[in-house]
């Protein structure tokens, strides 16, 4: 038996060929493998000396050759395959351990210029994999350091690698190859600055961990993360205290942070079920922290909660006393730290980068059955940089402040969605409501529940997309909420900016509605 080894990552290499030498099997092998190889005392065989042809073009040509090839893909089942190898004086190779040129961590250099990812494209080591894949029934072929121990244990137990591992490790070598070129195909796009939705649409990303279960225990989950620097995502995040994250925790948590990269002053975002229940924003965090729980200290319980600045010992203190499933922020205070720790089950995370938001042409993708829609992310807030007053009474700028707060709120809510907002604080939200009417009515009664009566008067009202009637403003007439930012565009646009203009509300459109399903 003869296998061919040329390999990147070296973890376990020289054992794994020092196994195979003792099993009589000769080893081929190319450039800095065969050197280890070589080094270490193992007799190898370098390719050149069984293709007849030197390695050539800085080391770009050395297994694209009949006799390598011819070895991989001839099926010893086919007495013509045997025969033609007989006849060109080819031997069958029956293993193959290859893995690729470290493209991956070539592109998550600092600095790296085109050229090097460039360079890193592995043409060779794909091919054979390939062709060895193609051949499994015959070759057994080997891409995971991880897999020599379950091929050295049926050699020695067998004296052969069995049809179902074969198998298996044909599906891995696939796999690798698909994800590698995928990678590779990632990058160019970003490259190029592509922006446009690509015809055929491939995906790779890199388990993190699996999962106890998924949204719910009879569920199985996983969690992955894409390939490449991804600054300010969840997946960078560096857990501090806890047990791991459940798939719920991080869909509510990357909800949570995709609002809270809206704001540049200190604020802290809570959010239950995907949902926000309580934002603030104020002159530091700590004044953020009292106005984003007491927008409502019932659904926080049991929440996630994030900052966009280091959380203090009193901010701590403050969230140790009410039960939370996560908490994220850039740096924590040694005490804090310290404080939050004594709760073993809350999970801390620190995210350095915390306020970079997402690139806007990242993808948003929802599986259906059968497929996959996929768009671009929300990326923007407003249509104009100017909002358009469509009402006799213009804001004041006080009120402008809170709309566009509110509006930063609301974009995150699912709809229907209707935020209040009253000093940079949200007061009332309702969200996923199958009509806009039921929304407006809910948060505004959210407010006198959590808030206490009257709590609507003299707040904003933003609201995700346009009113198709004016009963939104009649509700928010009644709540004594004074300015109204949607976006507008409904044919009955102007029955609403009527009902505004009677009761003396100030309505501004933004021009662009931000649904969220």
């Amino acid at each position: 038996m003869r296998a061919l080894i040329s390999v990147s990552d070296k973890t376990g290499i020289v054992e794994m060929a020092k196994e195979l030498e003792r099993l009589g099997v000769e080893i081929l092998s190319t450039g800095g493998t065969y050197k280890k190889l070589k080094e270490e005392g193992i007799k190898a065989v370098e390719v050149s000396e069984v293709t007849g042809f030197p390695e050539c073009l800085d080391g770009r040509v050395k297994t694209l050759h009949p006799a390598i090839h011819a070895g991989l893909l001839a099926m010893r089942s086919r007495e013509e395959h045997m025969k033609q190898l007989e006849e060109l004086q080819i031997k069958p190779i029956d293993f193959v351990i290859v893995n690729l040129y470290p493209f991956k961590a070539t592109i998550l250099k600092d600095g790296v210029t085109r050229e090097e990812a460039v360079e890193n494209i592995d043409i060779g080591g794909p091919t054979m994999l390939r062709s060895a894949a193609k051949n499994y029934q015959d070759v057994a072929v080997v891409t995971d350091p991880s897999d020599y121990n379950k091929v050295l244990a049926e050699l020695k137990e067998a004296g052969a690698v069995s049809l179902e591992t074969k198998f298996y490790l044909m599906q891995k070598v696939f796999m690798h190859t698909s994800n590698y070129d995928t990678m590779i195909a990632d990058y160019l796009k970003a490259e190029r600055k592509d922006t446009e939705l690509p015809e055929t649409l491939t995906l790779t990303y890199e388990k993190v961990q699996d999962m106890r279960y998924g949204e719910n225990p009879h569920q199985k989950a996983a969690f992955y993360r894409e390939i490449g620097k991804r600054k300010g995502s969840l997946a960078d995040a560096l857990q501090l205290n806890g047990k791991e994250l459940s798939f719920n925790n991080i869909n509510d948590t990357n909800g949570a942070l995709e609002l809270l990269k809206e704001f540049t002053e200190p604020t802290v975002v809570a959010c239950k079920h995907g949902n926000p229940c309580g934002v603030g924003s104020a002159q530091n965090i700590e004044k953020a922290w009292d106005k984003a729980y007491q927008a409502d200290k019932v659904s926080i319980f049991g929440g996630i909660v994030v900052c966009n600045r280091t959380v203090t010992s009193y901010m701590a203190e403050e969230m140790s006393k009410i039960f939370l499933e996560v908490i994220v922020a850039p740096d924590y205070e040694a005490e804090a730290l310290e404080i939050l720790k004594a709760k073993k089950n809350v999970r801390v995370l620190r995210l350095e980068d915390i306020e970079v938001p997402q690139n806007e042409n990242a993808y948003d993708l929802k599986k259906v059955n059968g497929g996959l829609i996929v768009q671009t992310i929300d990326s923007k807030l407003l249509m104009e940089e100017e909002l358009k007053v469509v009402t006799d009474r213009k804001p004041t700028e006080k009120e402008l402040e809170d709309m566009l707060f509110a509006m930063k709120v609301v974009k995150f809510v699912k709809s229907n969605g209707i935020a209040l907002a009253k000093d940079k604080q949200s007061i009332g939200i309702g969200p996923g409501q199958v009509n806009r009417i039921w929304a407006a009515r809910q948060s505004i009664e959210h407010s006198k529940e959590l808030i206490g009566e009257g709590a609507a008067a003299g707040s904003v009202l933003a609201s995700d997309a346009f009113f198709p009637f004016d009963d939104c403003v009649e509700a928010a007439h009644e709540g004594g909420i004074t300015a109204i930012i949607q976006p507008g565009g409904s044919i009955r646009d102007e029955d609403s900016i009527k009902k505004c203009n009677e009761y003396g509300i100030a309505m501004v459109f933004t021009g662009m509605r931000h649904f969220k399903h």
